[in-house]
């Protein structure tokens, strides 16, 4: 069975660079992926895979093997690009102003793309049934996961297990890596309206100085951090964006903050949600304004089941070489997967994009994001091979 899904991986993967070159040249940006989603339900429909939308762009595919009951296995892609301008000088960049798949989206839809035409293909030779999972929306809060969990994604039939593929650029083409348990933090967005009596700016004294106010505030919720987080829990505040005042001689009445909060505990995450409105509430109010509060909760952590990871990982070394398989680190960016794993056991994994000789080098979310599309033979052929032969109970 392997040897047969690395031989159609082989055969198809010109076809499904093509595919890559389209959707990255076409991108579209969260809960907007009208056009990607009827391009994969094309795709479908062409293979002869049953499908239905969900979420409104939101696309779940069906594939039955033999002893359909005996196991279900979901594979899950997300579709959404960035608003970034793309700056890459190739043939197949973005046609969209201001739109790129700067984070690989076009990578994982057209690896699941290929996975189902090959499981679909050798559907008389493996066991069980594979959910194939197109979302929406993973870059933009609540997240597309959310609302495809909401419209029944996980239900009917139920997965035992969910695989999700990321691409990694700082990983060499050619290698996977795997991390069981905790993999990536939570994420939640914090918008602060700092409000006082504006006036001159030569009589600050008639003034409560919003700029000076706010910028108290931005060093005071590093506190949140350093004097009350478990130092042995990973954790993140950064505040990205002061936005406040129009001219030199004018304090302004109002000024604006925005950040993110990341955390890997999911009390210590709720209890630093408390500590942010208090220390905000309290400065702000001691100094003579009000601010207000706004906490965005965002999404989950991503916990690789600690009981799944062994099984994925040994597939992983059966399909290509326990010598290209590596661990993961620890990140504290986010993904929507983690609702996923708040669910049922969850498998995140990496796909090594990163070609040095090619000078392809450039991180996610740049724009001059690009991959070793040889990697996209591998992916292929690894989600197919982790849906045909993953048994979980």
């Amino acid at each position: 069975m392997r040897d047969k899904i690395k031989a159609l991986a082989k055969a198809y993967a010109p076809d499904f660079i093509n595919v890559r070159h389209h959707l990255h040249a076409h991108p579209e940006l969260s809960y907007q992926e009208f056009e990607t989603s009827k391009f994969v339900q094309a795709r479908l429909t062409e293979y002869g895979i049953p499908f239905e939308v969900m979420a409104t762009t939101g696309v779940v595919g069906l594939i039955k093997g033999k002893n359909p009951d005996k196991r279900v296995i979901a594979l899950r892609a997300d579709m959404d690009a960035l608003p970034i301008q793309e700056a890459n000088d190739i043939p197949y960049r973005s046609t969209k102003d201001g739109v790129m798949h700067a984070c690989g989206h076009d990578v994982h839809t057209t690896c699941l793309l290929g996975a189902a035409k090959i499981l679909n293909e050798l559907k008389d030779e493996w066991e069980g049934t594979v959910k194939l999972i197109f979302q929406p929306g993973e870059e933009k809060n609540p997240g597309g996961a959310s609302y495809m969990i909401r419209d029944g994604v996980l239900e009917n039939p139920k997965p035992q297990a969910i695989f999700g593929l990321h691409v990694n650029p700082t990983l060499d083409t050619g290698l996977f890596s795997f991390r069981p348990g905790m993999s990536m933090a939570s994420a939640d967005e914090l918008y602060f309206t700092i409000r006082g009596k504006g006036g001159h700016a030569a009589s600050p004294h008639l003034t409560a100085d919003t700029i000076l106010i706010a910028s108290h505030l931005v060093v005071a919720l590093q506190q949140v951090i350093s004097r009350n987080r478990n130092p042995m829990s990973l954790s993140v505040l950064s505040i990205t964006s002061f936005q406040g005042g129009f001219t030199t001689n004018v304090i302004p009445s109002e000024v604006k903050l925005m950040g993110t909060f990341r955390a890997t505990d999911e009390e210590w995450r709720f209890k630093a949600h408390e500590l942010i409105r208090k220390i905000s509430n309290e400065l702000v109010g001691s100094m003579g304004a009000e601010v207000d509060v706004h906490i965005d909760v965002g999404y989950p952590a991503v916990f690789n089941d600690v009981n799944l990871y062994p099984v994925a990982r040994k597939k992983a070394e059966e399909y290509i070489g326990a010598e290209q398989v590596s661990e993961t680190e620890m990140r504290m960016g986010a993904e929507d997967f983690g609702y996923y794993c708040k669910l049922i056991p969850g498998c995140f994994f990496r796909l090594g994009t990163r070609n040095k000789a090619m000078g392809i080098l450039s991180g996610v979310h740049t724009p001059t994001f690009n991959i070793d599309e040889s990697a996209i033979e591998l992916g292929i052929g690894m989600m197919a091979w982790m849906g045909s032969s993953v048994e979980f109970p």
